[in-house]
């Protein structure tokens, strides 16, 4: 039975392990049954599904997830945990535990070795400071992720779900929603964590398109523009763009493109919706494409 919800337990196995958190790991481990126990229900887990869990640190939530699903897998960086996992899930027959980088793991063969390929679901607990790399390996892989149920720091949720013309709006914001619906589930305060965290934590699902909102001709191309456009945020799209400096496009060509989709010339990227940015990549191509 889970047990490592319970702070008591958490610090009986810390004392037990003598283990100090790696602050190189972000290691803060939750300690709220209520939680833990709300993002098993977000990710929607049975009997049926594979999930891949990453950073279980000393598999507080992995007890949760081999309670709920037919089979885990746990991805856990820091090899001074491996023994600790070995410990806190000898009970569980459906767990296999993995000591790499999530960065450098192969999910595509992961997936087909341990769920023949078929969709799986993504659980994580995620490190802040590497929190966008990791998100966006798993939705530009194109590997077969049903949902991805994530706790993140509070900023980088708002930043997920963020609408156009808002502070928290960016190139974040743009490629999250075109590869997946995001969702808020629950808001986790510093207090449900050992060690206490100095910010604010959120439980995030993302639910994967079969197919996105928009149509691009060129996937590569807008998420290039996107980026151009929120790297200099203050600066105007034209300049942005110009300043970039991969578009071999002169600044009249790309003015021309963007006041041709009715925007004035001195429209900022953050003002731009997905389906806009989408329509502008195209008239890129085109332009391009006739050089």
């Amino acid at each position: 039975m889970a047990s490592l919800g319970n702070p008591k337990n958490t610090i009986q196995i810390l004392q037990k392990y003598r283990l100090q958190t790696q602050k190189k790991y972000g290691q803060n481990f939750l300690v709220d049954t209520r939680i833990l126990e709300k993002i098993i229900e977000a990710a929607q887990i049975t009997r049926q599904d594979f999930v891949l869990e990453i950073g279980p640190g000393i598999g507080t939530m992995t007890q949760y997830l081999c309670e709920a699903a037919g089979a885990v897998a746990a991805v856990e960086i820091d090899a001074h945990l491996i023994p600790v996992l070995e410990d806190t899930l000898s009970g569980y027959s459906n767990i296999e535990i993995l000591n790499a980088d999530i960065l450098k793991v192969d999910i595509a063969k992961l997936a087909e070795e341990k769920n023949g390929g078929k969709p799986f679901k993504v659980v994580a607990n995620l490190p802040y400071y590497i929190t966008t790399p990791i998100l966006m390996r798993l939705l530009e892989s194109r590997v077969p992720v049903e949902s991805i149920t994530i706790m993140v720091q509070k900023e980088v949720a708002d930043r997920m779900q963020a609408k156009p013309g808002t502070k928290d709006y960016g190139a974040l914001s743009l490629a999250v929603q075109y590869f997946a619906k995001p969702e808020v589930i629950v808001q986790v305060p510093p207090g449900c964590f050992l060690p206490q965290p100095k910010v604010g934590s959120s439980v995030v699902r993302l639910t994967r398109y079969e197919k996105p909102p928009v149509e691009t001709e060129d996937e590569a191309l807008m998420f290039s523009m996107i980026r151009a456009s929120f790297n200099q945020r203050r600066k105007t799209l034209v300049n942005g763009l110009c300043n970039f400096g991969q578009f071999h496009l002169e600044k009249e060509e790309i003015k021309e493109c963007i006041c041709g989709l009715g925007f004035p010339e001195n429209v900022r990227g953050e003002a731009l919706t997905l389906e806009q940015f989408a329509r502008l990549a195209n008239e890129f191509k085109k332009k391009i494409c006739i050089k």
